[in-house]
């Protein structure tokens, strides 16, 4: 009992805190003014789910330095975020601060048969005024880097891993009751997101206006989910035909952000090399694309803007 009062009250900081923050970002951009007669407008709500965010993944490469930035850039111009990561088991719990949210935790996701207990953990960036939730799972993440070991060797279970952070995420939100305008995809481990959304999630009205908006970069991975794959990420909403595209036959990347495609509203290029025929589906596909400009959260901002 003493455990359960201890993070109670440390998951009513942070609410408390994230509440604030929302407050304070909402007026300095002037969504909100002191003015009682004056109606105030509803700040926008972005959702990041981000496969990889420095620095709970020590090295600084161009695409975990973007998704630190993002969520702070649109908290600073008036949005409303949430950041969502899985729990990869490098990531140091007592340096970064995390502690498991109790009220969120404790849904099973049925993987292939099999019951995964999904926990949910979370810390804020104190500098950038932002929060950031984790996906864990004992068996997916607990102990186990990134994507593959020591060696180099992916992981065999990256396409339930995959599936996992998808389904979390979004059954987490949809927890929190919370309805983001614009739901930002980067990793091909979000990549199922979309899919999801779109199919088990249509008829949820949280996200039934959401924007979603798949990040294209340069982090593949080598090894194909087997064929079984399919049929592991079916769940309840959903038909066989919606999986179509990928169904019978070893799922590598190029297929995997294809089906990713098919679901997004919008397509943003996050580096300057990314898989050229990912690309020309992408461009086929007839849907809005922010080509690649740099790391500006500006150029973000605008489009993302266009697409409200």
């Amino acid at each position: 009992m003493q455990k359960y009062n201890k993070m109670t009250k440390k998951e009513n900081f942070f609410s408390k805190i994230t509440e604030l923050s929302d407050i304070f970002c909402n007026f300095v951009a002037g969504k909100c003014t002191p003015n009682k007669n004056t109606p105030m407008k509803e700040p926008n709500h972005i959702l990041f789910l981000s496969q990889e965010i420095y620095p709970y993944l020590a090295e600084e490469t161009p695409i975990r330095m973007l998704n630190r930035r993002l969520p702070e850039y649109f908290q600073g111009h008036g949005y409303i975020t949430r950041t969502f990561m899985p729990k990869f088991g490098e990531i140091n719990e007592r340096r970064n601060q995390l502690h498991e949210v109790i009220r969120l935790s404790g849904m099973n996701l049925i993987i292939d048969d099999s019951d995964h207990p999904l926990l949910i953990k979370v810390t804020s960036i104190q500098a950038a005024r932002i929060q950031i939730y984790f996906i864990d799972n004992d068996d997916y993440f607990h102990r186990r880097k990134g994507i593959a070991d020591d060696n180099g060797v992916e992981y065999k279970d990256n396409d339930e891993r995959c599936i996992f952070f998808a389904r979390g995420a979004i059954e987490t939100v949809k927890k929190l009751r919370w309805t983001p305008e614009i739901i930002h995809c980067s990793g091909w481990m979000s990549a199922l997101a979309p899919l999801y959304l779109k199919k088990a999630f249509a008829d949820t009205p949280f996200f039934a206006n959401s924007k979603i908006v798949l990040s294209l970069d340069d982090n593949e991975y080598k090894t194909p989910f087997g064929t079984k794959f399919t049929q592991k990420m079916m769940v309840e909403g959903m038909i066989q035909n919606d999986v179509r595209s990928i169904a019978g036959f070893p799922v590598g990347y190029e297929e995997l952000m294809r089906l990713a495609i098919d679901y997004a509203d919008a397509i943003v290029v996050s580096s300057p090399k990314v898989n050229q025929r990912v690309m020309n589906y992408a461009e086929t596909s007839g849907k809005p694309i922010m080509p690649y400009k740099g790391e500006d959260p500006n150029d973000y901002y605008e489009f993302y803007n266009s697409l409200l």
